[in-house]
């Protein structure tokens, strides 16, 4: 059966045109239940033994998800308008909702309603899009209602109106709260039901827009009808949009201090510095990372940074029922931190930060909640009797993020447990935002538990490597093969007195070293780097993978591995004595480390040794040892600190990030003891290699791909980021300038007190964090110049080693 469908679109010039698509409709598309006797047993998803179907629109789709994802909610027909209408609205949930369509335990069945000639519909004169999707979706039920007349078929709406319609269709709709209640069996789904304003989450099918027929008592999110609002509303975006343009807004992402979470601030090139919000009640319910337009304040209140951190009771601990007393001001919520004068705040003569631009968040752009989610725990609070849900305030660990709001009947399990928590709105008459509980993560202060917060936190994707990835891999065991032996672009080196020094128990060791003295009386230095691209192909699953993980992330007891581990601690991994694929670097020097010539060369290698830092420096310094392997470290050693005193010529910077060593049972994998991570000769021998064959490939890749090299910069920092340090710096009685690399540098190594062994390295720490980040690029989306790596003072950079790991 054929049907035309037309609509209008506008061209990127400005005119609009008529498309007429054909739309082919069938008979044979199947319901997806055994219980159908008609129904292709090929194309059966559902089951038979299922207590009832269900059939959801696409806001619940969008705003339900973590209640879709839990085990208990099973057997659910996802109509292909839902499906679609979600792919054009949110690709994150789109995905997830793919996921559970695949899943064969979960049971969600892709109906397609918009190609059966039962249930396809056009849309009526005057009828919205969004009124013929929930018209689809209605007569999508009816058809199934009628198919299976033995199965209950319950479609799930928060839309009041929609529900209405469908019970006077003579169809079961429900709210996906009031379905939850129905779940006796599952009492933990009313936790994860979402709350969002101006929904109506009763359990009254006649209530419209937001309004019960019935009165109903002001608890959980219910909001009461008496309530003043807290914070101003937002403008509208047309508003925003048109402040922006005449300069009476200015747009930014929100900056949360991590030190006090009442201050923020939003960068605004039209301001030309960073706009300070001081207080939550000027930030306006905005969180960090949220695109927000702000407007400047008088500046007769701009005032500078707090001088103080806020208080450890900075915000109310009373729990929730604050939030319903009789303050709906809000004059209670601090515009400083509380525990300190709004005027020791303002500037003084003296005082730390004068003045400077201080705004208030007027509107929100773009909000950049966590889809992930936030972890936490609940704030302390009395116990009170009951069975029936509860207020309880949620506390994120990362405290630049507000307290949430939460309904739950799990309050005293989930007292003393780290646990996952989404926001779902945050009203202008509430304190706080408003959430839903997602999933328990384990007893606060559990080894596992917070590891588990500390992943989900910096969002590192932990879940295993699927099928279609490990298929990708060779199968174990894997040796270097006669074609690879006899390919023409790959040239034999195993004859080369080859060694990878590594941390102690590295096993995805992906670089390797030599060195060797020639007849001319010059050296031959080569740095080897795992082939891995030999087996990450291009449009594979694992290709896909690996750069979604993007990296490998290592814990103190785990790593969490971007590719496979077969392929990262055995066929890649360059262990001794074994014949492994390379990509290498090889340098003819002259003995002051002079560069002659490079060569690069796709190589099989042998390598004599895998060496630990400790090892290769005991070898380094017992000048008892003049066996090969001892005398060519120490020949690399002494080119290492030929180089390195070259980049420092140059303006190379040595900051300070200490890095802390925990010794661990090796039964229990629990702390023994911890100390700092001492840094041998050895390290930056190794470093300096690196850096070498990553400033050199750099090179060699723009001559080649002028337009389209990929190469890393490190942008110079702007002069207000050196602010802290400067001022730390006369308050010590020390100088530092920061106005090239080089005097950086300079003025770094003279900033020493004798009596003080630490203050240089807590003056480079400090430095530290005045750097910009460092970013990868195309060399055709900037200018030369700005190829520059600041702190390597290098003129060009790249990231070539290290192929197992990024």
């Amino acid at each position: 059966m054929l049907q035309s469908r037309s609509f209008v679109k506008k061209t990127k010039k400005g005119k609009v045109l008529k498309v007429v698509r054909e739309h082919y409709l069938r008979d044979d598309i199947y319901s997806g239940s055994p219980l159908d006797p008609e129904c292709d047993q090929d194309a059966v998803k559902l089951s038979a033994s299922a207590p009832h179907y269900l059939i959801v629109d696409t806001n619940i789709v969008l705003q339900q998800m973590d209640f879709l994802e839990h085990q208990a909610v099973t057997d659910v027909i996802i109509m292909s308008v839902v499906l679609e209408e979600v792919k054009h609205r949110n690709q994150s949930i789109y995905q997830r909702l793919r996921t559970l369509c695949a899943s064969d335990t979960k049971r969600f069945f892709v109906f397609a309603n918009e190609n059966h000639k039962e249930t396809y519909i056009k849309q009526d004169p005057g009828e919205t899009p969004n009124d013929r999707n929930d018209r689809a979706i209605r007569v999508g039920t009816a058809w199934y209602a009628q198919r299976l007349p033995q199965m209950k078929i319950y479609l799930l709406t928060n839309d009041a109106d929609n529900r209405r319609k469908a019970l006077g269709e003579q169809l079961d709709a429900m709210s996906v709260q009031a379905y939850a209640k129905l779940r006796t069996d599952t009492p933990e789904l009313l936790d994860l039901v979402a709350q969002f304003g101006g929904q109506d989450l009763t359990d009254d099918p006649m209530a419209v827009d937001g309004q019960s027929s019935a009165p109903v008592a002001n608890s959980g999110n219910q909001r009461g009808a008496k309530r003043k609002r807290v914070y101003d509303e937002h403008r509208p975006m047309s508003d925003i949009q048109n402040s922006i343009k005449s300069g009476t807004y200015h747009q930014g992402a929100l900056r949360v201090s991590r030190f006090n979470p009442f201050e923020g601030w939003v960068g605004s090139e039209s301001v030309g510095q960073d706009i300070l919000i001081s207080g939550r009640i000027d930030m306006n319910r905005a969180l960090d990372g949220d695109v927000v337009a702000v407007e400047l304040l008088p500046e007769s209140q701009w005032r500078g940074a707090s001088a103080h951190l806020p208080q450890a009771d900075a915000e109310s601990t009373t729990g929730v029922e604050e939030e319903d007393g009789d303050d709906p001001e809000g004059g209670h919520i601090a515009q400083v931190a509380p525990g300190e004068h709004l005027d020791d705040a303002l500037p003084q003569d003296g005082a730390l930060g004068n003045a400077r631009p201080t705004g208030k968040v007027v509107g929100i752009i773009k909000r950049n909640w966590r889809t992930r989610g936030y972890c936490g725990s609940l704030q302390p609070q009395e116990e009170r009797g009951g069975r029936g849900a509860q207020g309880v305030l949620f506390c994120p660990v990362e405290r630049r993020f507000p307290k949430i709001r939460l309904q739950t009947r799990q309050a005293a399990t989930l007292m003393d447990k780290r646990m996952v928590v989404v926001i779902d709105s945050w009203q202008a008459d509430s304190m706080y935002p408003a959430g839903h509980y997602v999933r328990t993560l384990g007893v606060i202060g559990d080894k596992e538990t917070e590891t588990e917060v500390l992943l989900i936190e910096n969002d590192i994707n932990t879940s295993p490597f699927s099928p279609a990835v490990h298929a990708c891999v060779p199968p174990l065991p894997w040796s270097v093969t006669q074609a690879d032996l006899a390919d023409p672009n790959r040239e034999d080196l195993r004859h080369l007195p080859i060694c990878s020094v590594d941390p102690p128990g590295c096993k995805d060791i992906d670089d390797a070293l030599h060195v060797r003295e020639l007849p001319s009386g010059n050296v031959e230095l080569g740095v080897h780097i795992a082939d891995v691209t030999n087996f990450l192909l291009p449009m594979t699953a694992m290709d896909d993978e690996a750069s979604i993980r993007a990296t490998t992330c290592y814990l103190v007891q785990r790593r969490i591995d971007m590719l496979p581990k077969p392929l990262t601690e055995d066929i890649c991994s360059l262990r001794s004595n074994v014949e492994r694929l390379a990509f290498s670097a090889i340098w003819e020097m002259t003995q002051d480390a002079q560069v002659l010539h490079v060569r690069f060369t796709k190589s099989v290698i042998k390598s004599q040794a895998a060496l630990t830092y400790a090892e290769a420096q005991s070898r380094i310094d017992d000048e008892r040892l003049h066996d090969t392997l001892s005398m060519n470290l120490r020949t690399m050693n002494r080119i290492a600190k030929i180089l390195r005193k070259q980049r420092t010529a140059r303006g190379a910077l040595t900051l300070a990030s200490p890095e802390v060593k925990f010794e661990i049972d090796t039964e229990t994998h629990d702390p023994l003891d911890v100390g700092m991570y001492q840094v041998k000769e050895a390290n930056h021998m190794v470093e300096e290699m690196m850096l070498l064959a990553n400033i050199t490939v750099a090179d060699h890749i723009l001559k080649h791909f002028p337009a389209q090299a990929l190469l890393r910069r490190h942008p110079v920092p702007p002069p207000r980021q050196f602010e802290p340090l400067l001022k730390a710096a006369v308050a010590a009685g020390v100088s530092i300038n920061p106005d090239t690399s080089l005097t950086l540098a300079a003025s770094l190594d003279e900033a020493v007190r004798p009596e003080d062994s630490y203050f240089n390295k807590l003056i480079r720490i400090m430095a530290t964090r005045c750097m910009t980040q460092a970013v990868y690029f195309g060399s055709g989306e900037v200018d030369p110049p700005d190829y520059l790596h600041y702190g390597l003072a290098a003129p060009l950079y790249t990231h070539f080693t290290s192929p197992i790991r990024r």
